[in-house]
């Protein structure tokens, strides 16, 4: 059984950055892919980021320049950097390991507990 743990969100005014991690408990990190989602209030849940076991990233267009989501593997944590952030981006973010391939993210069921994330204008 895997755990996910995301921590770093918070209240920002809107420009400011933050700085999401998710803390994996398996040693088997390494080998797997990993993504960021977000829900804001009455919508559906939609993939942010992701990033595969190489270092490959892929962005949702709404983030693509301001987001930068990365693995440290020797911490079994991946980040989501948020810069330039704007009112739009408020939601609870959410880690999942899941499989990354050329056609896109596939989630598993294994998901963290959340994270608020507030941009106030």
């Amino acid at each position: 059984q895997v755990q996910l743990v995301e921590s770093g969100g918070g209240l920002v005014q809107a420009g400011g950055s933050l700085r999401l991690s998710c803390a994996v408990s398996r040693s088997s990190f390494s080998i797997n892919a990993y993504a960021w989602y977000r829900q804001a209030p009455g919508k559906q849940r939609e993939l942010v980021s992701s990033i595969s076991i190489g270092g490959l990233t892929k962005y949702t267009d709404s983030v693509k320049g301001r987001f930068t989501i990365f693995r440290d593997n020797a911490k079994n944590t991946v980040y989501l950097q948020m810069n330039s952030l704007k009112p739009e981006d408020t939601a609870v973010y959410y880690c999942n390991q899941g499989v990354y391939d050329s056609r896109g993210y596939y989630p598993s069921n294994y998901w963290g507990q959340g994270t608020q994330v507030t941009v106030s204008s």
